[in-house]
């Protein structure tokens, strides 16, 4: 739904269009020159009353002129202009690319910040429940005061993170709803089926090359290949052909056919074009070294995100198999000693606060996670 309504998107196929309707008429020839006036007409009007006097050569001119560009050159022009919409092709395929990156960021951060409110207010209930028993315990000496305290000033905190998470969901609604062109307080439920991604993950060697922004790097450089070779073109003749009808008024009519051509190996003009050509072709060179960046950079990244997966899938197991369960049986246990009254509150209240956080920072692990893979997703430009 992004890639459809995204106006960027559109912006692309706008300019595909304007390009193709330029390389329809790339071809045409110049429009023709009409030209009428008055011929050799004298000052002194007196003499052309004098029908037979050989200064009377008045008459009305009629000029047509066509200029005939070289058809290499106007081929030439043509392509050039198709090899710009195979540029926009790819600029707006890397764009959709983009716009993946970023509905996926959106959707995880959601998706996690969704989890932490849900654990956030499970982890509430406890804590409720953990102060009524305090409160009750305070009644018979069993708790102090303090430790009390301590708690509703950790569930104080409790809605201070639950308003955070909250704000998250709602920033990524509005970046999701931007995205698909909404309303950006549209509300809407997102698929919370999610399947981690694993570390076993081997791109495949020329996968770089066939991204769209290098694609549009190696359509830029042949574009620009392109407009070399109209540039070189410029040292070919262009072609004309002129006819000029002179209605006389005291002779017979007289007609004239010039033919016309450039030469543009002119010792006076060809340095010019001779000098861009020389430069175009460093221009091409410096777009290749570029590329060939571009493609090392990639790559780079891309094995860097495969490296990050690998440590954070690592860490992430470890929360799950060792991590998360020894914390959890610490408050289990200081739990069932605090209800038989061999146990402090503060403990209790600590092996609660210390589980939270565990299982806090495993959402974040999980996110750091999928935002590798969706960040591996971009680089191979994956959908």
């Amino acid at each position: 739904m992004v890639e459809e309504s995204y106006p960027r998107i559109q912006q692309y196929e706008d300019n595909i269009q304007a390009l193709q309707g330029k390389a329809e008429g790339a071809r045409s020839l110049m429009a023709p020159q009409i030209s009428v006036g008055l011929n050799r007409f004298p000052y002194r009007t007196a003499v052309l009353k004098e029908m037979d006097l050989p200064m009377n050569q008045a008459g009305v001119m009629v000029t047509a002129e066509q200029m005939i560009t070289n058809p290499v050159k106007r081929t030439l022009k043509r392509d050039y202009l198709l090899s710009l919409t195979q540029i926009e092709r790819a600029k707006a395929s890397w764009t959709k690319n983009e716009l993946r990156m970023q509905t996926k960021t959106y959707y995880f951060q959601r998706y996690v910040a969704e989890r932490k409110v849900r654990i956030l207010a499970e982890s509430e209930q406890s804590l409720r429940l953990l102060l009524s028993t305090a409160r009750q315990n305070y009644r018979y000496n069993q708790t102090d005061l303090s430790q009390v305290f301590k708690v509703e000033a950790k569930l104080s905190e409790l809605k201070t993170m639950q308003l955070m998470q909250e704000s998250a969901v709602v920033q990524a609604t509005i970046g999701l709803n931007t995205l698909m062109n909404r309303p950006p307080q549209t509300a809407f439920q997102i698929d919370t089926l999610l399947v981690l991604p694993t570390s076993s993950f081997t791109p495949q060697p020329l996968l770089i090359d066939r991204r769209s922004d290098v694609l549009a790097m190696s359509h830029t450089i042949q574009s620009m290949e392109l407009s070399r070779q109209v540039m070189a073109s410029s040292r070919k003749p262009d072609f004309g052909v002129r006819v000029e009808h002179m209605q006389m008024l005291s002779m017979p009519n007289q007609v004239s056919v010039m033919g016309m051509i450039t030469l543009p190996l002119a010792p006076w003009s060809s340095p010019m074009f001779k000098a861009d050509v020389k430069s175009m072709q460093f221009d091409i060179s410096a777009m290749q070294r570029e590329k060939e960046t571009m493609v090392l950079m990639a790559q780079q990244m891309l094995a860097e995100k495969i490296a990050m997966l690998h440590y954070e899938n690592a860490q992430l197991q470890a929360y799950q198999s060792e991590i998360l369960p020894a914390y959890q049986k610490n408050f289990d246990a200081s739990l069932i000693a605090y209800r038989q009254n061999t146990g402090s509150l503060f403990v209790l209240l600590d092996a609660w606060d210390m589980l939270l956080m565990k299982r806090l920072t495993y959402l974040d692990k999980q996110l750091s996670v999928l935002l590798v893979q969706a960040g591996m997703d971009y680089e191979t430009e994956q959908p």
